[in-house]
């Protein structure tokens, strides 16, 4: 199992076993979750080239989705 799948599954874990709890456990959870979100959103945009020297988007590419490129 790769390290990011590993890390996904302890997150998903982690949510489930602090569902309910009032001890501040769940938002702790919440917040790992969605950090490690914002590194994959971090990692997706670091893919995305500019589209000039001001850094203006590039055009869509045919069949390219907005949300991923």
């Amino acid at each position: 199992m790769s390290s990011d799948t590993r890390k996904h599954h302890e997150l998903l874990s982690a949510l489930k076993a602090a569902q309910g709890k009032q001890d501040g456990s769940f938002e702790t959870a919440v917040t790992r979750a969605l950090e490690h979100v914002f590194e994959h959103l971090d990692r997706l945009n670091s893919h995305v080239s500019a589209g000039g020297p001001e850094g203006e988007e590039r055009p869509l590419k045919p069949d390219e989705s907005p949300t991923l490129r």
